[in-house]
C-alpha cells in the first residue's frame, strides 16, 4: 500500500488546501504528516521545537513519513523541510511526487508573519527567501509532477493535480 500521491513544496505553497481537495476529488483520504507528528507527539510542532528541539522534531517526521509511505493509501502533504533528510528523499524514489512551487512573494501572503511556524519566527521573509533557495532543487529532484501555484486559486490547482494524477 502506497499514497496515491504525496505533495511536497515550501511553505505557503498550498500542500494541505490542495492536498485536501484532490483527495476529495479522487474520493480518497487525506493526511498531513505534520497532523500525525502533533498526534502521535501529543503537542503543536512549535512546542516539539521549543521543547524538544528540531533533531528530535526531523527524527519524529522521518519515522512518521516512512510510516506513511508505507500504510496510507491516500494523499500524503508533507512538512515544508522533509526533504531535507536523504532518507526520505531515496523514499520518495518509488512515490507520486507533486511539487506545488511557489515564489517568494505569494509564499509571504499565504504564511503571513510565519504564526505556528517554529522557523519562520524571526524575519518572516528573509527566512521564508532562505528555505526557497535551499529547497527547491530538493523539491524538483523527487518531484514527479511539478505545478506552479503562483497568482492561481487553490480549485484550480487541484483540478490540475487531479487531472496530473487521473492522466
Amino acid at each position: 500500500m502506497a499514497p496515491v500521491a504525496v505533495f511536497v513544496g515550501a511553505p505557503g505553497a498550498g500542500k494541505t488546501t490542495v492536498g485536501s481537495a484532490v483527495a476529495e476529488q479522487l474520493g480518497v483520504a487525506f493526511a498531513d504528516s505534520d497532523a500525525i507528528i502533533e498526534e502521535r507527539a501529543g503537542k503543536p510542532i512549535p512546542e516539539i521545537f521549543f521543547d524538544d528541539g528540531e533533531d528530535a522534531f526531523r527524527a519524529l517526521e522521518r519515522a512518521t513519513i516512512a510510516d506513511a509511505l508505507s500504510g496510507f493509501n491516500g494523499i500524503l502533504a508533507l512538512g515544508g523541510g522533509a526533504i531535507l533528510n536523504d532518507a526520505t528523499r531515496a523514499l520518495l524514489a518509488d512515490q507520486t511526487v507533486v511539487y506545488l512551487s511557489v515564489e517568494l512573494s505569494d509564499a509571504v501572503k499565504r504564511v503571513g508573519l510565519g504564526a505556528g511556524r517554529p522557523l519562520l519566527a524571526v524575519n518572516p521573509r528573509a527566512t521564508l527567501k532562505y528555505l526557497l533557495d535551499q529547497r527547491r532543487p530538493l523539491y524538483a529532484e523527487v518531484a514527479t509532477h511539478t505545478v506552479v501555484t503562483d497568482g492561481r486559486e487553490p480549485e484550480e490547482i487541484a483540478a490540475e493535480v487531479a487531472a496530473l494524477l487521473k492522466g
